[in-house]
C-alpha cells in the first residue's frame, strides 16, 4: 500500500532511533527488531540509506566489531545529538497520534 509507505517513511527514523537507544545494534538486525515489532514492510535495503543519513547528521556512530560468523559488523550507537533528535521525535509523536486517532474515529474529545 503506498499510503502506508509514505507514512512509514516519516517515522522510520524515529523508530531506528528508539531501537538502537535500547542497545547497540547493525542494520540487518534493525530490521529484524523493526519486524518483530510489527513494523513488516520495511527492507533491509531501505535501513542503510537511512542509517548512512543518521550518520551525517551525527545522530548515531557506527563501529566495526567481529561477528560470530562471518565478517564484521557494523554497530551502531547514538550520540548525545541522537537522544536529542529521539527525544523530539517522541514529543512531536505524542502531540500528533492522539489528535489523528480521534479524527479517524471521527470522534471528539470529551
Amino acid at each position: 500500500m503506498k499510503l502506508r509507505s509514505q507514512l512509514l517513511k516519516g517515522i522510520l527514523e524515529g523508530c531506528i532511533l528508539a531501537i538502537i537507544k535500547q542497545e547497540s545494534t547493525y542494520g540487518y538486525e534493525l530490521s529484524i527488531k523493526l519486524h518483530e515489532q510489527g513494523i513488516t514492510n520495511v527492507k533491509e535495503g531501505s535501513i542503510y540509506p537511512i542509517l548512512l543519513r543518521l550518520q551525517k547528521e551525527r545522530l548515531i556512530e557506527g563501529q566495526m566489531k567481529p561477528s560470530p560468523s562471518g565478517p564484521k559488523r557494523k554497530y551502531y550507537h547514538l550520540t548525545s545529538k541522537g537522544h536529542e533528535a529521539l527525544n523530539r521525535f517522541k514529543e512531536y509523536w505524542e502531540s500528533i497520534k492522539g489528535p489523528v486517532d480521534l479524527i479517524i474515529k471521527g470522534g471528539h474529545e470529551q
